[in-house]
């Protein structure tokens, strides 16, 4: 297959995932993030990311994969998603998920996250999120910055983040 056609394909086969997918995971309650499939051998790695505000426990987990599995299975041998055997992985993003989407910034609240705006780079607290943009803490000040204005964000991990807050308490 030209590599346009596989290109054209393997977006058709992710949309069509996501399509079948996004009403399977919303009904548990939680946010299918993204659907990947890739070759493996013979047979296709099925990666399914799902989240939800509070985040998502191992019951949760296993409970999307029994879901997820029982639509893939149902699917047609040979449809638009991928052919044969599949291995299926579900989980829910790491910390070095951009967050792209107003939930993803939600589910931030109070992390430290660096993110450009035009042509800096800011590095804040989350604050508060609203419908039009992000309240960042910078170096003790508030910053608003607007929802066109943001680029993709990125979670900084703190070690020693729960120690701070304990000696504050």
């Amino acid at each position: 297959m030209p590599p346009a056609t596989a290109g054209r394909s393997a977006a058709h086969a992710r949309e069509h995932l996501l399509a079948t997918l996004r009403p399977v995971v919303e009904s548990i309650g939680y946010d299918l993030e993204d659907v990947t499939v890739t070759s493996a051998g013979r047979r296709s790695l099925v990666r399914v990311s799902v989240d939800a505000d509070g985040g998502i426990d191992l019951d949760g987990i296993a409970a999307a994969s029994r879901l997820v599995s029982e639509a893939l299975d149902a699917e047609e041998p040979g449809g638009p998603a991928f052919a044969g055997p599949y291995v299926l992985e579900v989980s829910s993003p790491g910390v070095d998920r951009p967050l792209t989407e107003q939930r993803h910034w939600r589910r931030a609240a109070g992390r430290l996250v660096q993110v450009p705006v035009g042509d800096k780079t800011v590095t804040g607290r989350v604050q508060k999120v609203s419908e039009h943009g992000v309240t960042f803490d910078v170096d003790g000040s508030e910053r608003d910055i607007a929802w066109s204005d943001l680029g993709r964000g990125k979670v900084q991990v703190e070690f020693n983040r729960a120690h701070a807050e304990a000696e504050e308490d």
